[in-house]
């Protein structure tokens, strides 16, 4: 085969993974924004107003139209910094029992989507949201519960709490770049401000 031959196979080939793993890249965000829109956003919120340190970082959640990467890897440095506690007595577990029971089978649909396993850090979370249903769903009331069984029900909700807050990030800075119109509307209801609101003004 010639040499001129080769060489441009290998470019092709190349090219031709190149718009594979973008199609996939691509795909995989679809599928993490249907998560957020089902789960995740309301999922966060509810966690995050258990969190008594979290009225400290919370304008730097607040994330604006005009952000850079510089602003995205700030709040990364912040969010490092975290340490992602909740407070218990804070946490309704009946009333998040019930939320997460109501995703059950959407879950579980996410966790046997193929695409998911392009997605190592995304997939822990889906498995963290999916423990912790399972968690909650095996008792049959919360009022009377031993604080060993509260501080282990706590520490599941502290995993889906850090988890949760990483790929929201990451999920946010990708529609900054890629889609303007989801980022619009994922600001307008960003769960760490407690004065957002979809309606545009």
């Amino acid at each position: 085969m010639p040499i001129e031959v080769l060489l441009i196979s290998m470019i092709i080939h190349h090219f031709l993974n190149e718009m594979d793993k973008k199609h996939k890249f691509e795909k995989l965000n679809m599928v993490i924004g249907v998560f957020f829109s089902e789960v995740g956003t309301n999922l966060l919120e509810f966690i995050s107003d258990s969190d008594p340190e979290l009225d400290d970082h919370r304008q730097k959640f607040i994330i604006e139209s005009d952000w850079s990467d510089k602003d995205f890897d700030s709040l990364i440095r912040t969010m490092n910094k975290m340490d992602y506690n909740v407070d218990t007595d804070k946490i309704d577990f009946e009333q998040l029992c019930t939320f997460l029971l109501s995703k059950r089978k959407f879950l579980v649909r996410m966790l046997e989507n193929p695409t998911m396993l392009e997605h190592e850090e995304f997939t822990e979370l889906l498995r963290a949201v999916f423990h912790l249903a399972e968690e909650l769903g095996c008792r049959d009331e919360f009022s009377c519960l031993p604080k060993t069984d509260t501080h282990h029900l706590t520490g599941d909700v502290k995993r889906v709490y850090s988890l949760l807050t990483r790929e929201w990030l990451a999920y946010m800075k990708y529609t900054k770049k890629n889609y303007p119109y989801l980022f619009s509307l994922a600001i307008r209801t960003n769960p760490f401000d407690t004065e957002s609101t979809p309606i545009v003004s």
